[in-house]
């Protein structure tokens, strides 16, 4: 009912104009509220979109750092700084590129995200940002004693590894010539290890210089997990380049404290089956198994056959000795040939030394050299020695058996994988650390300390959405039937792989893939047009976008 109440004298009546009962819910409400004293336009004549910025991913980031406490992590001081530090952590997971770039997209007219204007950081420039570095640096120590005490406890396995990343430029003192892993031989590199916690969790990072060995690196990944971290008992655990006899002998035995876990190379576990100390026959009845070696003494060498790594092994081998072959018979042919036949002994020597040595197969080859003359054939007697030890692996530990079983050290040791994806999604996949275009040192220790922290964040990111992604995201899994055997994915996990679709019925996604979809999740600035005044104005998520969100505990401000 439409009434109007109105004074006559002094009584107070009451007026019925009219029943709008028969009219749509919508038209009475806008009728009450006119009443009331609202003003109301037509959607084309009052509304106008000034600006529309993706923001979902923005939020995601955002939130998810403020779940793992990242401004108690980062520690007191300059709010700017924070806030700086904090904007470029994001950007490299968000969209990474170099601080130039990063500083042209913080300017007001070219935002790209609400990044800028969530942090308060609109028209940073570079010089600032460099800035920011600089203090992030200063607080490296206290930041990774932080995630320290978050993500390591006493007697913790401490995963560590390390890898190089090609350097542009030639100023840089870090920079200098190494084994390359990314295949760049004419490009300076730096050299940077990892340490992570048993889940694959990183915890902190240096930078040495680019020509420094791997093993060169460890030592001090212990002072800094006993001196800074304050860890009385620790368990390293480090691959059979990483911890070496060398480190073993002078740094690691009489180490009060420390354990650790490794592999032997393949030399030495040749030495084990001369001596008589694993009999191959082992594995006839079994896939593992714990052996002693005087070599060895007061370790534990657990002793591992997969079968499936042997077949990859002979396969990739036939493969490399027939790629030796096919370069041989080139040789062969040049001193067979009528125009410009190879006849000297020499140059014979060189070509076939080229060809033995290109994939690393001279020791299963035997060649004659003759004037005018070259012959080869396989070494059988070397191939077979080598193909009996295929699939064969040997986990070396001073863990005690009390401890840590030989499937538990088996799989432990397997767990290096982990940091290798660590390095996969810093150099290539998402956060594209290299190639790194900084000239200071402490600019590169801090450019890598940033990727390291901005991981940090991904990884537990992954972990919450690992639902929505093509990850196992049933991690307590039953016990494999032996460790050696491959990891099998659940069931959950392969069905998503297989429907690409979730329980819940909704489409599964990488990462990346996730990160977009969330970014059209957009902040609409409008305005009115009879008024100066503007206001945020976001659109419903879709129930990928909700639920993304919902698994990193992150609400829109709506």
């Amino acid at each position: 009912m439409l009434r109007r109440t109105f004074r006559d004298g002094k009584q107070v009546k009451h007026e019925t104009l009219g029943n709008i009962s028969h009219l749509p819910p919508w038209v009475i409400d806008m009728i009450r509220r006119s009443l009331k004293g609202e003003t109301f336009y037509s959607a084309d004549e009052s509304f106008e979109i000034v600006r529309s910025l993706p923001h979902g991913h923005v939020a995601a980031v955002l939130g998810t750092m403020s779940r793992l406490g990242l401004d108690r992590i980062l520690g007191t001081g300059s709010r700017r700084n924070k806030a700086l530090v904090k904007g470029m952590i994001a950007a490299l997971i968000l969209d990474p590129s170099s601080k130039l770039a990063m500083a042209r997209g913080l300017g007001s007219e070219t935002l790209s995200t609400t990044l800028a204007e969530e942090l308060g950081i609109e028209s940073a420039g570079v010089e600032e940002l460099y800035g920011a570095m600089d203090w992030l640096l200063s607080r490296q120590a206290g930041i990774e004693k932080a995630l320290a005490r978050q993500h390591l406890t006493d007697g913790s396995l401490v995963l560590y590894d390390v890898t190089s990343m090609y350097f542009e430029g030639r100023t840089c003192p870090l920079a200098r010539y190494g084994h390359s892993r990314d295949g760049k031989k004419d490009k300076l590199q730096i050299v940077f290890g990892v340490l992570c916690s048993r889940e694959g969790c990183p915890v902190a990072v240096e930078v040495f210089e680019g020509n420094t060995s791997d093993p060169k690196t460890f030592s001090a990944q212990i002072q800094k997990v006993r001196s800074r971290f304050g860890l009385k008992r620790v368990v390293f655990v480090g691959d059979r380049g990483m911890i070496t006899e060398a480190r073993i002998r002078e740094e690691l035995q009489g180490e009060e404290g420390v354990d650790w876990i490794t592999a032997l190379r393949a030399p030495s576990i040749r030495k084990l089956v001369e001596s008589g100390s694993l009999q191959l026959s082992l594995f006839d009845a079994t896939d593992m198994g714990e052996i002693r070696d005087p070599s060895y003494p007061n370790e534990r060498l657990i002793v591992c056959r997969n079968p499936l790594l042997a077949a990859e092994r002979a396969r990739k081998r036939e493969e490399l000795l027939r790629a030796t072959e096919k370069e041989l018979d080139k040789i062969v042919q040049a001193t067979m040939r009528t125009v410009r036949r190879l006849k000297d002994e020499a140059s014979i020597q060189r070509r076939a030394d080229k060809a033995l040595d290109r994939f690393r197969m001279r020791k299963h080859f035997q060649v004659e050299i003759g004037p005018a003359q070259f012959r080869w054939r396989r070494n059988q007697a070397s191939i077979a020695r080598e193909s009996a030890l295929d699939g064969v692996y040997v986990v070396r530990t001073s863990v005690p058996p009390d401890v840590l079983s030989g499937p538990e050290t088996v799989e432990t040791y397997k767990g290096l994988s982990k940091t290798e994806r660590a390095f996969k999604t810093l150099k290539s996949i998402d956060l594209r650390v290299r190639p790194i275009y900084h000239r200071l040192a402490q600019r590169v220790r801090a450019h890598v300390f940033l990727c390291m922290l901005a991981y940090y964040v991904e990884w537990h990111m992954r972990r919450s959405l690992a639902p929505l992604l093509f990850e196992d995201h049933q991690r307590h899994q039953a016990p494999r039937a032996s460790a050696v055997a491959p990891a099998q994915r659940s069931r959950a996990a392969l069905d998503k792989v297989n429907t690409k679709r979730t329980q819940e019925g909704l489409p599964v996604h990488s990462f990346r893939t996730l990160l977009r979809d969330l970014a059209t999740l957009t902040r609409n600035t409008v305005s009115l047009k009879h008024n100066p005044h503007t206001f945020p104005l976001y659109p419903t998520p879709t129930p990928v976008q909700k639920k993304a969100l919902e698994l990193l505990g992150v609400r829109l401000k709506m």
